[in-house]
């Protein structure tokens, strides 16, 4: 293939910008999968994101073949499986990463301004048919969202493969807590490749050129060129413009799309894949949801066949079936890692039972129906929470959809975190862990909420989706009751004969008891929760966070957990 290193597109501020294209030899006009992003484009995958690497390689070999994986780059397309299929692949360093100069701050008006002209810039090459693609994952997912609302006139599809949307609900504060990933993420994946690194970063193992350069920053200049998104963040602990300017008006977005999603991305972008799929106003959009790891899924012969065949039929026009796709593409989850491929026609899915399960001190149950008097029972914020587990299943049971937790409450503080986990044992009383996005021991599902901002936004709300508005803050009057809606983001599970189906409500993260994790591009061990964990004591003061919960249950407060149950297809 042809290679154009580091070629300028200029902005309309006259900030040139640098991308490399991926072309194939023979001259003619092309599709293009386009990625903007800050991580670096000539960093490559096996250097920079080395540990992540070597699992793909050795649990999914088929990611790494069929290639010499000499342009392998963190979370975009590999050009080698692609351009010699006739498609031009195109990076861009974003403004103030790798080799593009700038100020750096990251899901901006701005940023979303420089993809709508680079994709314009993209279609008007002479080695261009005028239809773009946008592919990737994670970041350069969630920027798909704001590009396709932009409406670009070029942009013909896009396949967002693990993409938050909300930047306040997916991303930055889950239930209003604020989600130290942020500060971790910058730290390690951003500040590692800010455009004047220079000298003391990476080179580009083709080229040898630094890939972070070519300028060489002092440490000062570094920050003074950057925004201190934690801060930001902390700053702000309401929904405002600040969230509102990075989260996408799905109502625009128009053209054809594939969402991706992965069951075990708790803490980041499943919500958005879920929420983009329903909200956008596309008529031809697909759902497809699958397990394992952020990454690697998107590399196997199964991500790479799927975004091909929706590209083929988007960006080249081939008659090759797609337009018979059904809307939902779902690999079910069994434990011990098992998959099962399924189709279906909506989400969320049209035959769900929505079934009642209530919490009943009395055993720490799981029950039918509410307790028959009114009960209590209290926990320590910052113990390991209460657990209420059903009997053993009689039969095999599947879980699949969007849950929802309601409680009544009354805390000895001002304020109470919560935080849901959705959990199973088996008959021996192990807990029974995926395979998440990034952590190996990630429980079956989650979900959190600040009390003093359990204020509904009535008019988005579903009794399988409580939707908060996350303006305003009501404190509690200590002892006082007050109920509580939680969002616990969608799941899949066939719960096997013998097992047990749990919640537990605590006030701090989950821990998965069993040796924790680590990646290279990870600041701290994983623990069950993967970096998404909030644990930040200038967003969760102890003083505040650190006091006793009591719930309150019983025929007038009938708290307990919706739990979308699935009957067999017919």
């Amino acid at each position: 293939m042809k290679i154009d290193w580091d070629t300028p597109i200029t902005m309309d501020d006259n900030l040139v910008l640098r991308a490399d294209v991926f072309r194939p030899i023979p001259e003619g006009r092309y599709p293009i999968i386009f990625s903007y992003g800050p991580y670096g484009k000539g960093v490559a995958f096996q250097e920079g994101y080395k540990t992540a690497w070597e699992i793909m390689a050795r649990e999914n070999p088929d990611a790494v073949s069929g290639t010499s994986n000499r342009y392998a780059n963190w979370e975009v397309v590999d050009p080698e499986k692609w351009v010699r299929d006739g498609y031009v692949c195109i990076r861009v360093d974003s403004r103030g990463a790798g080799r593009s100069p700038g100020y750096l701050r990251h899901n901006d008006a701005r940023e979303t301004r420089d993809i709508y002209l680079c994709i314009e810039w993209a279609a008007a090459q002479p080695w261009s048919n005028g239809k773009v693609g946008m592919n990737g994952i994670s970041y350069y997912a969630s920027n798909q969202w704001r590009a396709a609302a932009s409406q670009p006139p070029h942009l013909a599809a896009i396949c967002v493969w693990e993409g938050w949307a909300d930047a306040y609900r997916d991303s930055n504060r889950h239930g209003g807590m604020a989600c130290t990933f942020r500060k971790n993420w910058q730290d390690m994946q951003v500040k590692t490749v800010q455009h004047g690194v220079g000298q003391r970063g990476r080179k580009n193992p083709v080229t040898g050129e630094l890939a972070c350069g070519p300028e060489t920053l002092t440490e000062e200049e570094l920050a003074k060129n950057r925004e201190d998104m934690w801060c930001e963040v902390l700053a702000r602990p309401l929904d405002s413009p600040y969230y509102r300017e990075r989260t996408p008006d799905l109502s625009r977005v128009t053209i054809p799309l594939l969402s991706a999603a992965n069951w075990g991305g708790q803490g980041l972008h499943p919500r958005g894949n879920f929420e983009g799929y329903l909200g956008a106003a596309s008529r031809q959009k697909w759902l497809e949801v699958h397990g394992g790891s952020h990454w690697a899924p998107f590399y196997t012969d199964y991500g790479v066949k799927l975004q091909k065949r929706f590209f083929d039929h988007f960006l080249k026009g081939l008659d090759n079936g797609w337009e018979r796709q059904p809307p939902v593409q779902m690999q079910v989850r069994h434990p011990g890692e098992r998959f099962v491929e399924r189709y279906e026609n909506e989400w969320p899915l049209a035959r769900t039972k929505w079934t009642h399960f209530y919490l009943d001190p009395d055993g720490m149950r799981l029950t039918e129906a509410p307790p028959a008097t009114e009960q209590s029972v209290a926990y320590d914020m910052m113990g390991e929470g209460l657990t209420f587990s059903t009997p053993p299943l009689a039969e095999e049971t599947e879980i699949t959809g969007p849950s929802a937790l309601k409680l009544f409450i009354s805390s000895s503080t001002p304020d109470a975190d919560i935080f849901a986990v959705l959990r199973v044992f088996d008959p021996d009383g192990k807990e029974v862990v995926f395979q998440g996005a990034l952590d190996p021991h990630t429980p079956i599902g989650q979900g959190w909420l600040r009390a003093s901002q359990r204020k509904l936004d009535t008019t988005r709300s579903l009794p399988y989706r409580p939707y908060h508005a996350h303006d305003e803050k009501q404190p509690l009057m200590p002892g006082e009751v007050y109920r509580l809606d939680i969002e616990i983001w969608p799941t899949c599970i066939v719960v096997p004969p013998g097992h047990r189906v749990a919640i537990t409500v605590r006030g701090k993260d989950y821990e998965y008891q069993g040796e924790a994790a680590t990646l290279s591009n990870m600041k701290n061990p994983m623990k069950g929760c993967g970096p998404f964990v909030h644990d930040d004591e200038t967003d969760r003061p102890p003083a505040v966070f650190g006091g006793k919960v009591t719930l309150h249950m019983g025929p007038d407060r009938r708290a307990g957990v919706l739990l979308p149950v699935i009957p067999p297809q017919r």
